[in-house]
């Protein structure tokens, strides 16, 4: 017997649910409505559950590593997005070499890092 999945979704919090709804919209991920409480965002097939809640210490802690073919390109889109109205929060920060890669940090309106490497 060989075990599989067909389906993984992480849930992220949301310190303000709506601003972090708009956020990952602005950096160009789909959303359709989850349940009680939460929204799917998907950008690529890969997908991830919002929801409405909070706690600082798990969100801060909470990172989502993404593998890109444009680290650039990210990190021009999410400093365009951070300088948005209503995305004070948000952090973009230079990008870096590591271990061979390139990589992004950008944290999300709610302490989320999100974690771009090329």
């Amino acid at each position: 017997m060989t075990l599989s999945i067909n389906d993984l979704k992480a849930y992220v919090p949301a310190k303000d649910f709506e601003t972090s709804k708009r956020f990952y919209l602005a950096l160009g991920f789909n959303m359709s409505d989850g349940w009680d409480g939460t929204a799917d965002f998907e950008l690529s097939g890969y997908r991830f559950r919002l929801q409405n809640y909070y706690v600082k210490v798990w969100a801060e802690n909470f990172m989502i590593v993404m593998g890109v073919d444009d680290v650039d390109a990210w990190h021009h889109k999410a400093s365009q997005v951070a300088v948005s109205d209503g995305f004070s929060m948000v952090r973009v920060l230079p990008i870096e070499s590591a271990g061979g890669s390139r990589v992004l940090h950008v944290i999300d309106p709610s302490g989320v890092l999100l974690i771009f490497v090329q």
